[in-house]
């Protein structure tokens, strides 16, 4: 992504459709994570984070992969990745191991009552993105939703690194 230029000789203003279009994003932005963090808080004690962490865990080959590429993958900070696998570990979700061949790497894998704890979650974390999100939408929306995200997903994210690596 294009770092933003210190330098503007005019600003292009936000017409009127753009900047409705703007605050209603920037109000969906803000208000979705904090009602699908109170869902999963209240289910499962578990941030929106991580268990985007453990779902990333859990679609990777062997549901393991380094902490550097699930760093990439979920575009955390090592030591913000490094608090929520803490945290995961301590409830036996997930176990971290240094790699045999280079001690620099760390492996980090979803283990058995991890990967039962995402099956029985992810059912009502599933209900209540429906709920908050797709219920709203007809079948045109949903289309015209996954167009408009994408675009803006290759402006940010251009190597397709966050999220899923298929």
């Amino acid at each position: 992504m294009d770092e933003p230029s210190d330098e503007v000789d005019e600003p292009r203003w936000l017409d009127d459709r753009e900047r409705e279009a703007w605050l209603s994003l920037t109000a969906l932005m803000l208000l979705l994570p904090a009602a699908l963090d109170a869902h999963l808080m209240h289910e499962a004690e578990l941030t929106g984070f991580s268990y985007f962490v453990m779902a990333m865990l859990s679609e990777a080959p062997g549901h393991a992969t380094t902490m550097s590429d699930l760093a990439v993958r979920s575009h955390a900070s090592p030591s913000r990745l490094s608090h929520v696998v803490t945290s995961l570990e301590a409830r036996g979700w997930v176990e971290r191991r240094r790699c045999s061949h280079d001690g620099r790497v760390v492996h980090v894998s979803l283990t058995e009552a991890g990967w039962e704890s995402l099956v029985a979650i992810a059912p009502r974390h599933v209900a209540n993105v429906r709920r908050l999100v797709f219920d709203a939408l007809d079948e045109d929306d949903v289309v015209r939703l996954a167009e408009i995200a994408t675009k803006i997903r290759r402006v940010l994210d251009p190597e397709r690194t966050f999220g899923p690596s298929h």
